[in-house]
């Protein structure tokens, strides 16, 4: 086993001794933005827990409940996690092909197959998770041995989801061919995702911090005590570190037991697993499928009709994307994530309390709709990292193609602009007007939050597809990690950066004009160019953002080698 993995081990050690010239600044560069990223988790820990604990009597209560969802959470997390991972480890690797046809034992390939499965799908989740735990231990002042408890709960805790993603990956792989099965379990899993994400939203767990929006106490504490089953490894680890985190071990030691003999338990039942259907699902995992969406006569129609605004070379780049878009399951699956957050997101603003804020309504209302500005412009650029950023990478090794042909490069970075463009401002759009209904602001805050949005997302387009191709990865397998690297980070950097320049300079002009309006109070001249200069620049900087991008990727493309 240890012999299996060996190569892994030299791969990540070549990967942080051997660094290519520039990639020193990007290690410092993400190891800045990794500390800054967990000392936020520890700080928001750390006054959530910190407020908490000034509730007299409720206040413990309190924060163990939010250990026990943090930890529900990440279990869901890290199940879904396993199951996707565990698929490529087992069945998709290349290294199959020789581990398989070696004198090789089955369990040894097993069980290193499900400590890289284990380390792929849970690092992430164990990185995000360490500050808030850190942050449990400083509030609540837990002596030493609670960090050690923390360990030995925390590695069960993530083997039980390992074995269990392995185990229904390999009966499911046993019921339709892997690639088959890899659509199948992304489907299933943002369906889950999608109908569990969206019944967590309307249980309303922020009136848990609230006690007088329960009529009876009976009800809060009723509403406090669940969902939570005894018999989930969540319900284990949070009872085998809440009397750590007060100082005594109570019945700390039974709870980590549950969690070992379970985790070894997963752990023996897969390895049996493995022995008796692991041959089988792997043969047939080299089965193809067929793609029945290029020759469906109502997908044909449906290509025509999102190419028709485009004309000559550019419809062709463009026909050529939306066909790939969909074809390939992880891309388009991802629309249904995108709409329940699209649902949950709505109905937040039909939850706010606004009539218990001391500000006036009519005020309030405003002021959240002109905020509401900067978080669409997150939420688009958020979809945007993930489906126009990789726009040009997507392109593959096969770029030299591109290249090739009678296709400007000017043309091509256009083709992919407009193509972006279009889905991303019926979404912003969208989020903007039925946001603004459901706040019932002014017709000019109307106006505001609809044409401010429309420039804001022409710049995230821009940014996304001209940073893309300044940062091209023409030799990832998996469009997913295309955001994950450097230039994904930088993208996001900028764009957050575009958006609050463009909210800061409304802001002034933006108060101005609502005062007069609702008080009756008139602008002088002067308070007119005021914010006319303040108009004009952001037409300005939206003007950059939409052209520097794109010429600066067009000018790398052109002196990228091929």
């Amino acid at each position: 086993m240890l012999l299996l993995l060996t190569p892994r081990y030299h791969a990540l050690r070549n990967r942080l001794t051997r660094l290519a010239p520039g990639d020193g600044v990007k290690t410092i560069v993400l190891g800045l933005l990794g500390v800054g990223f967990w000392a936020f988790m520890y700080g928001v820990s750390f006054k959530v827990l910190t407020y908490f604990r000034t509730i007299e009597g409720l206040g413990d209560l309190l924060a163990l409940r939010l250990l026990s969802m943090i930890l529900l959470t990440f279990f869901s997390i890290l199940v879904f996690s396993n199951i996707v991972t565990s698929l490529s480890t087992f069945y998709l690797s290349g290294e199959l092909d020789l581990l398989l046809s070696s004198p090789v034992r089955i369990e040894s390939i097993y069980r290193a197959k499900f400590i890289e499965t284990l380390m792929d799908s849970s690092w992430m989740t164990l990185i995000y998770g360490l500050p808030v735990f850190i942050a449990y231990g400083t509030v609540f002042k837990a002596p030493l041995f609670y960090y050690a408890g923390l360990a030995f709960t925390i590695i069960p805790f993530l083997i039980i989801p390992a074995a269990v993603g392995i185990i229904v990956t390999m009966l499911l792989v046993n019921a339709f061919p892997a690639r088959r099965a890899k659509d199948v379990l992304v489907l299933l899993g943002l369906l889950f995702f999608v109908v569990l994400y969206i019944l967590f939203r309307m249980l309303r767990p922020e009136r848990l911090v609230d006690p007088e929006a329960f009529p009876t106490l009976v009800q809060y504490l009723t509403a406090m005590r669940g969902p939570v089953s005894p018999l989930l490894p969540t319900s284990w680890a949070t009872e085998a570190l809440s009397p750590l985190l007060k100082g005594s071990r109570g019945e700390t030691v039974f709870y980590q037991l549950m969690l070992w003999s379970t985790a070894l338990a997963g752990l023996v039942i897969g390895e049996w697993t493995c022995g008796r259907i692991y041959y089988k699902g792997w043969s047939r995992s080299q089965e193809g499928k067929r793609a029945k969406l290029s020759r469906s006569r109502s997908a044909d129609a449906f290509f025509r009709l999102v190419s028709a605004p485009f004309r000559g070379k550019m419809r062709a780049v463009v026909l050529k994307d939306v066909k790939l878009f969909f074809r390939d399951t992880s891309q388009w699956s991802q629309l249904f994530l995108l709409f329940a957050l699209m649902v949950v997101y709505l109905y937040s603003f039909k939850l706010l309390p606004l009539e218990r804020s001391p500000m006036p309504t009519f005020f309030l209302q405003n002021l959240i709709s002109f905020l509401n500005l900067g978080m669409v412009g997150f939420v688009v650029s958020a979809v945007a990292v993930r489906f126009v950023f990789p726009a040009v990478s997507l392109e593959g090794e096969s770029f030299w193609i591109i290249r090739s042909s009678p296709l400007p490069l000017k043309e091509f970075l256009w083709a992919k602009f407009w193509s972006s463009l279009l889905p991303l401002l019926v979404l912003a759009e969208v989020l903007t007007v039925l946001s603004n209904t459901l706040l019932k602001v002014t017709p000019f805050m109307m106006a505001l939050g609809i044409v401010t949005v429309l420039l804001m997302t022409f710049g995230i387009t821009a940014l996304g597809v001209g940073l893309g191709a300044v940062f091209p990865r023409f030799k990832v397998e998996n469009a997913a990690q295309i955001p994950t690297g450097f230039g994904g980070i930088v993208y996001m950097l900028l764009t957050m950066i575009f958006i609050g320049v463009v909210v800061t300079l409304e802001a002034w002009p933006v108060y101005r004009i609502f005062t007069a309006q609702t008080m009756g109070k008139h602008i002088s001249p002067s308070g007119w160019f005021g914010i006319g200069f303040s108009f004009v620049l952001v037409l300005i900087i939206n003007i950059a953002a939409l052209f520097l991008p794109m010429q600066e990727g067009l000018k790398r493309l052109k002196q990228r080698e091929i």
